[in-house]
C-alpha cells in the first residue's frame, strides 16, 4: 500500500504515519483490518505486530500480509519484554478500553515511543449536541447511545492529565479535523480527533 492509498482510505492514519521512524519495529494495538500495519511494512519498510480482537477483522490483516494476534488487549502485554518496539500505536481504540490507565502503563512498558488517538469528547458540535439534551455523533464517535463500542469520554485536555500519571512524556499533541487535516487554533474546540505523540519519561 502507498501513501496515497492510505489517504484515501483513512487520512488520519495518513496523517500519524509520517511520526513512525522508517524501519522501526511496531506494535498495533486495535489494529482493525491492518491497513496502517499494511501501509508502514511496505512503503517505511517496519516490522512488528498487530494486535486485534475482532473476528471480522482478523482474515482481512492476513490477506494484508500483516502478523496479527488475536487478544483483547486489556488481557495484557505480558508476552511482549520491556521496551520490545519503538513505537507503540493505539489509533482510535483507547476510548473503547475498561481500565485505560493500566492499557497506557502497559503501552509505556513494551515500547519506547507511542503515538495514541481517540475521539475529542470536547469538539464544538458534541458540546453542542449535548446542550441540546443529545448524545453526540460524528464521524469520530459514529453510533449511537445505545449501540457504541466506546466506553471512555475524554477531551484533549483529560489525556494530557493521565499520561503524565502513567509516566508518558506528551512530545507533540495535534487534533484533526474530520478531513484528516490538522487545526492550528483551539484545538481542544475544533479537533474531532486527539492524536498524541508520546515518549516514556526517564527517571530523574
Amino acid at each position: 500500500m502507498n501513501f496515497s492509498q492510505l489517504k484515501q482510505l483513512r487520512p488520519d492514519l495518513a496523517f500519524i504515519a509520517h511520526w513512525v521512524r522508517e524501519g522501526s519495529h511496531v506494535l498495533d494495538l486495535g489494529c482493525g483490518d491492518g491497513v496502517m500495519l499494511d501501509y508502514l511494512q511496505t512503503d517505511k519498510r517496519c516490522s512488528g505486530y498487530g494486535v486485534e480482537i475482532d473476528d471480522v477483522e482478523i482474515p482481512a490483516c492476513v490477506a494484508r500480509g500483516v502478523s496479527v494476534i488475536q487478544q483483547d488487549i486489556e488481557g495484557g502485554l505480558a508476552m511482549f519484554a520491556d521496551n520490545a518496539f519503538d513505537t507503540v500505536l493505539c489509533l482510535s481504540a483507547l476510548q473503547m478500553m475498561k481500565n485505560v490507565e493500566n492499557v497506557l502503563r502497559e503501552i509505556a512498558r513494551v515500547g519506547r515511543d507511542a503515538i495514541v488517538s481517540f475521539p475529542n469528547f470536547a469538539y464544538w458540535p458534541h458540546r453542542v449536541s449535548l446542550l441540546r439534551g443529545r448524545m453526540p455523533v460524528s464521524k469520530s464517535l459514529p453510533y449511537q447511545w445505545y449501540d457504541t463500542p466506546n466506553l471512555r469520554c475524554a477531551t484533549i485536555k483529560d489525556f494530557e492529565e493521565l499520561a503524565a500519571e502513567v509516566g508518558l512524556e506528551v512530545l507533540e499533541c495535534v487534533a484533526l479535523k474530520e478531513d484528516g487535516t490538522p487545526v492550528s487554533t483551539l484545538p481542544n474546540w475544533r479537533g474531532s480527533l486527539a492524536v498524541f505523540r508520546l515518549r516514556k519519561k526517564t527517571p530523574a
